[in-house]
């Protein structure tokens, strides 16, 4: 792929969106969000002395793989002023109060003129780019500005454009990078092959994430009051596939098994027809009338999830039946609490690993995810075994934020106060 073909590519997204704008609500966000974006980011920064560090995440998940390194390298250098940016309206919209920046903005569509705009208003003395988002014209233009440029929690499968003839382009947008941090070896040999060599692995950071989050978890009373003498299912992240699914299994199970089902979209419409599959059985958390009288508690706000794992006996992710694949399995594990979820997991090492650890199970169906459920209950022992497998996962997975710093550090590409 050549510029001229990628800056088209991109025209044409543009446009796509804007008529996907007429009917999505998600759509519209994108384009509201990134009205006079540019002005705004200018004189958001005019005043600004400080020099900026800037980190750009795709959205929601990657926002929580690069929060830990964000938040060590504000608590170690606080006389820089952080930019954070996000290219989707479902990571901007939630974390645009985010206190742990200090502007949070939407990324720019790329393109030379509004890479060249918004690197002259942030003028960052480093930019982390988190996972896997890459665009051209930011990364070429940073790194021609000799600005230290670094790749966190990278991922890398042969199937990917970078290893492909086709991929000149994005093999260009990997040598912008200073540095490359990659979750596991394999990655690493990829990007080998390609003649990729500053690489290192770092491992993944949502592992120190969910670790720093579980150790401020605060007590949720409305789960709490559910919660109270039962067996807990809570279900994070679900899609139509897993409440269809997860209907099923709670029909199947004994009345002292209930469920939290978190769905990972509230909007109006999706909540409705999650009520009316559940009839009398649910009650919604904005009601929060009688929840232990119910069987289904029903999650129809957002942030909430990461501390209502802390209530279950196992936990089930959503995501598994799509062809996105499931989502983050570690919120649950580092509770010490068995995962299950659905049959598409093989791109994430994380889902893989966990496992094959004995920390997660994924059952072929709700008849069998029942079964398991009831022998874990007739079983402590075989129960206990997988929480612990779960737990020792997570903890033997921590360190890749340290890893982050300490390169940032023997460089010196920051300075000290």
């Amino acid at each position: 792929m050549s510029a001229l073909i990628y800056w088209l590519a991109i025209r044409l997204y543009a446009i796509a969106v804007r008529i996907a704008a007429l009917f999505k609500p998600k759509a519209k966000l994108f384009i509201k969000g990134r009205k006079g974006l540019l002005s705004q980011i200018k004189y958001a920064l005019i005043n600004e002395r400080r020099p900026r560090i800037w980190m750009h995440c795709a959205s929601l998940g990657e926002f929580e793989q690069g929060r830990p390194v964000l938040e060590k390298l504000r608590r170690q250098y606080p006389h820089y002023a952080f930019v954070l940016t996000f290219f989707s309206p479902s990571g901007y919209e939630v974390r645009k109060d985010y206190t742990g920046a200090d502007y949070v903005f939407y990324l720019p569509l790329d393109s030379y003129y509004n890479a060249r705009r918004f690197l002259a208003a942030v003028q960052p003395k480093l930019a982390l780019f988190v996972k896997y988002e890459l665009w051209y014209f930011f990364l070429s233009l940073t790194a021609r500005r000799d600005i230290p440029l670094l790749l966190i929690s990278a991922v890398f499968r042969k199937s990917q454009p970078f290893f492909k003839w086709y991929g000149r382009l994005h093999r260009r947008m990997l040598r912008c990078f200073t540095q490359i941090f990659v979750q596991d070896e394999a990655s690493g040999m990829l990007l080998q092959k390609i003649g990729i060599e500053n690489w290192a692995i770092g491992g993944d950071t949502r592992f120190d994430r969910v670790i720093e989050a579980v150790a401020k978890v605060q007590p949720l009373p409305v789960a709490e009051a559910f919660s109270k003498n039962s067996k807990i299912i809570v279900a994070g992240s679900t899609w139509k596939e897993d409440e269809l699914f997860l209907k099923e299994a709670i029909d199947r199970l004994p009345a002292n098994w209930k469920l939290i089902l978190v769905p990972h979209e509230v909007h109006k419409s999706h909540i409705e027809t999650i009520a009316s599959m559940l009839g009398d059985e649910a009650v919604l958390w904005s009601v929060n009338e009688d929840v232990h009288t119910k069987r289904v508690l029903v999650v129809d706000t957002i942030g909430l999830l990461s501390g209502l794992y802390q209530y279950a006996d196992v936990a089930w992710i959503g995501g598994g039946f799509g062809k996105d694949g499931v989502h983050n399995v570690l919120e649950a594990a580092v509770y010490g609490k068995p995962v299950s979820h659905g049959p598409v997991y093989s791109q994430y090492i994380e889902a893989r690993d966990l496992l094959a650890a004995n920390g997660s199970f994924v059952p072929a169906s709700a008849e069998t995810f029942v079964k398991q459920l009831l022998y874990w209950e007739k079983d402590a022992h075989s129960y206990e075994q997988s929480c612990a497998a779960a737990k020792e996962f997570v903890q033997s997975h921590a360190g890749a934020t340290r890893k982050v710093l300490d390169y940032l550090k023997e460089k010196k590409l920051l300075s000290t106060p």
